[in-house]
C-alpha cells in the first residue's frame, strides 16, 4: 500500500510565501499543523471524500474492474475523490459516468464510512440503471453486472466496497435501505 494512504506527506515550504514550514501546535490550536517559519500561515491537512454509488439494475449491481492503483485488477464499486465545486451526489454521478459510463437515477443516500488511519471518507449513493447500458471508463479494466452470488467477494478491492455491498444485500431482503454509517479502524484486504 502506497505511504499516502497511511498519512499525510510532511510539506516542506508555504505555498503563501516560499519559506520553510515546521510542524507544532498554532496558538489557539490543539493539534500539530504545518505553520509556514516567516509568515506564520497554517496549512491545514484535512480527510478527503471519496464519493461514489452503488448502481442496481433489477437484480444485479455494478462493479467495475481496476485500471490503477492502488488496487489494480480488483473490483470496486465506482468511485474517486470529489473535485471542488461539486455535491457529493454529483461527485457519485461523475464517477460512475467516468469509470463505468453509466448514467444513475434516483440516487439515494445509502453509506458513510469512515476511515481515520487513512484520512479518509467514503460515501456512497444507492443508484437505480434504467438499462444495462455500461462499459469501462480509463480507470476501468471490465464493468460488470453481478448477481449476488457472483459477487467476486475475494477480489473486492476496499473493505469500505465490501461493507456496502453486504449491507445492500441484507437490507435488499426487506426492501428498508436506511443510511449506513461505519468506522473501518485498519486497512485490510
Amino acid at each position: 500500500m502506497h505511504s499516502a494512504y497511511i498519512e499525510f506527506a510532511t510539506l516542506k515550504y508555504c505555498s503563501s510565501c516560499g519559506d520553510a514550514v515546521s510542524k507544532r501546535i498554532p496558538d489557539g490550536d490543539d493539534r500539530h499543523r504545518h505553520v509556514c517559519d516567516g509568515c506564520d500561515t497554517v496549512h491545514y491537512q484535512n480527510p478527503c471524500i471519496v464519493a461514489g454509488s452503488l448502481p442496481v439494475y433489477e437484480n444485479r449491481v455494478l462493479l467495475c474492474r481496476r485500471a490503477i492503483e492502488p488496487a489494480y485488477g480488483y473490483w470496486t464499486l465506482p468511485a474517486g475523490f470529489m473535485e471542488n465545486g461539486e455535491t457529493t451526489e454529483e461527485g457519485a454521478a461523475r464517477e460512475s459516468r467516468e469509470e463505468a459510463n453509466v448514467e444513475l437515477h434516483s440516487m439515494e443516500l445509502y453509506t458513510m464510512i469512515d476511515i481515520p488511519h487513512i484520512n479518509q471518507v467514503y460515501i456512497f449513493f444507492r443508484g437505480q440503471m434504467a438499462q444495462p447500458t455500461y462499459s469501462p471508463g480509463i480507470e476501468s479494466l471490465e464493468v460488470e453486472l453481478f448477481l449476488e452470488e457472483d459477487i467476486p467477494w475475494s477480489e473486492i478491492a476496499f473493505p469500505s466496497v465490501k461493507m456496502t455491498l453486504k449491507h445492500f444485500f441484507e437490507d435488499r431482503k426487506t426492501g428498508n435501505f436506511p443510511v449506513r454509517t461505519d468506522l473501518i479502524k485498519r486497512f485490510r484486504r
